[in-house]
């Protein structure tokens, strides 16, 4: 499924986000950008020891809830892999809508900033971190569809989803968001919700 604005578009796809043959792949990491289950486990097994190696190097202190860090791609098909730490599902009440949308936000920024015209996410904070599906699919393509026009890059925000369960919501929300006409509906996303840098 996909929603066009021009020469830029926001994709969803069923796959294995390691083989996404994109400039920038976004990890699903831990403040610590120490490796693990999940997402990480699988970017740091095929992109191999290179990129851990950096992380250590460059990012020390790891990095913040809400944000992002960028690093070489070590094997992977990618240029570069962002490292986002998304947050801890809490309930709703410790402001994860806000560090959730953070981190999408700074993944966008570095890709730009890197002149990246393609990006592969994950649902960030969906795995382990036991945030609501339908809920952290409006966050991060509310941010998506608000980001395409006012920037030039990434051309391509393409989600992907490890299984038919998670691309039906994504679709959904998408579909929700947009309608047929693939124009941003007004009565659902404004505006007012967009807090990344323009």
């Amino acid at each position: 499924m996909e929603r066009r604005w021009g020469n830029q578009r926001i994709e969803l796809t069923i796959g294995d986000i390691t083989e996404q043959k994109l400039d920038i792949i976004v990890n699903a990491a831990n403040s610590r950008l120490a490796g693990g289950g999940g997402v990480d486990g699988a970017i740091h097994a095929a992109g191999g020891p290179a990129i851990m190696e950096e992380t250590r190097r460059r990012y020390p202190q790891g990095c913040p809830t809400g944000s992002a860090v960028i690093s070489g791609a070590g094997k992977l098909h990618a240029q570069y892999v962002i490292h986002a730490v998304g947050p801890i599902w809490q309930g709703g009440h410790a402001g994860e809508e806000k560090l959730l949308q953070s981190a999408y936000c700074r993944c966008l920024e570095l890709a730009a900033a890197h002149d990246a015209s393609s990006v592969a996410f994950p649902a960030l904070s969906c795995g382990a971190y036991g945030y609501p599906l339908r809920r952290a699919a409006e966050v991060a393509l509310k941010t998506a569809i608000l980001w395409v026009p006012n920037h030039q890059q990434p051309k391509l925000i393409r989600f992907v989803l490890y299984s038919e369960s998670p691309y039906e919501v994504f679709a959904s929300v998408l579909e929700d968001l947009t309608g047929d006409s693939g124009k941003p509906r007004s009565s659902k996303i404004s505006e007012d919700d967009d807090d990344c840098a323009r």
